[in-house]
């Protein structure tokens, strides 16, 4: 046979199993393929919201921005960005967490907390009423509290050292730790973002390592916690957001991998599923809506507040070359206009709906 005919023979056999490879999915890949196409038909059968995207020029010295994984905005406009970008530093490899400021004319203010011992892996950054800058690190498993001008008023978490691995792995022989642990008190496992009700108290999800929402008092007191590692009721695979009403303080959990909303009372009893939403990585309330982002597609949502019905979705993030992580975290500034992080675009986008 010559090398010609030989070559043409095993780019058919190639082809010839590369299609039932393909076709012989797992039932976790069949399960997923079905929610995709599930997800698509329930798109389109929703209203389509028109919207105009800006990206926001936000420039700094001698600074690139990464990953915009955090984004909010403060009363007197300016921009927050927590950014997934290196500093010198080691937790679990080198860190990727920096804090930055834009007035509202998008001119650099300064960069927040250099240098900071909690400043390991960014996820969000949140703003209250009184204008505290919040900033919650996935890596270093800290929720960190800022004042206007700069001051660290309360730290919320533990950072884990080289030490505390030795001591556990090798002084103790302890076996590697469970994937999804029920977590303590007072400690964090990677946790995503923070919230809070009408009376200051905080609602945290806590996370990629632990599955639950957290309730703290405003003063930092410990009060319950709820949720396990699962897809069933009461479980969360990868709480990643969460938002509160301010007018009801009703408490919406982005369950991401759950692909639904689930809806709880201020004391953390369980009302309702929002679903049809693709993946929320994100969810905001603003004072007629709720917003859910789904990372993996750049959709946004638009949902009714008293019903959970889905009123239309917005196609954003596209046209970077880029897939996944679309949507981070959203910030909402009103009913119509929403501000986008992202991981795989490196900005800070405006969303306007028409």
């Amino acid at each position: 046979m010559t090398i010609r005919k030989t070559a043409t023979v095993l780019a058919l056999l190639m082809l010839g199993t590369a299609m039932p490879i393909y076709a012989q999915q797992t039932p976790a890949q069949q399960a997923a393929s079905a929610a995709r196409d599930a997800q698509l038909a329930l798109d389109k059968g929703y209203a389509q919201l028109a919207v105009t995207e800006e990206v926001l020029p936000l420039r700094a010295p001698a600074y690139t921005m990464g990953e915009s994984e955090g984004v909010a905005k403060n009363a007197a406009g300016h921009i927050f960005v927590y950014s997934r970008t290196g500093h010198s530093g080691e937790v679990f490899g080198g860190t990727a967490a920096v804090l930055q400021e834009w007035d509202e004319n998008y001119k650099w203010v300064k960069e927040w907390m250099p240098d900071s011992y909690g400043a390991s892996f960014a996820h969000a950054v949140r703003i209250d009423t009184d204008q505290n800058v919040w900033v919650v690190d996935e890596g270093s498993n800290m929720i960190m509290q800022y004042a206007p001008n700069g001051d660290i008023i309360k730290v919320l978490g533990r950072k884990a050292e080289a030490a505390d691995w030795q001591e556990r792995f090798i002084e103790r022989k302890e076996l590697i730790e469970n994937r999804y642990p029920n977590g303590g008190q007072y400690t964090f496992n990677r946790p995503t973002d923070i919230a809070w009700s009408t009376n200051g108290d905080m609602y945290i999800s806590d996370g990629y390592g632990n599955s639950r929402v957290i309730h703290m008092a405003k003063d930092g007191t410990w009060v319950k916690a709820v949720g396990t590692h699962g897809t069933g009721d009461g479980q969360f695979q990868i709480p990643h957001g969460i938002d509160v009403d301010k007018t009801t303080d009703t408490v919406y959990v982005a369950d991401r991998n759950n692909n639904r909303i689930q809806v709880y009372d201020k004391d953390l009893n369980f009302k309702m599923y929002i679903k049809g939403i693709g993946a929320p990585w994100t969810v905001r309330v603003s004072p007629s809506y709720i917003y859910s982002g789904d990372g993996n597609t750049g959709k946004v949502y638009r949902i009714e507040k008293a019903t959970g019905k889905v009123l239309g979705v917005a196609q954003t993030s596209l046209g970077f070359g880029q897939t996944g992580c679309l949507i981070h975290s959203l910030h909402v500034e009103s009913d119509n206009v929403l501000y986008r992080g992202s991981c795989t675009r490196w900005d800070v986008s405006k969303i306007t709906f028409k």
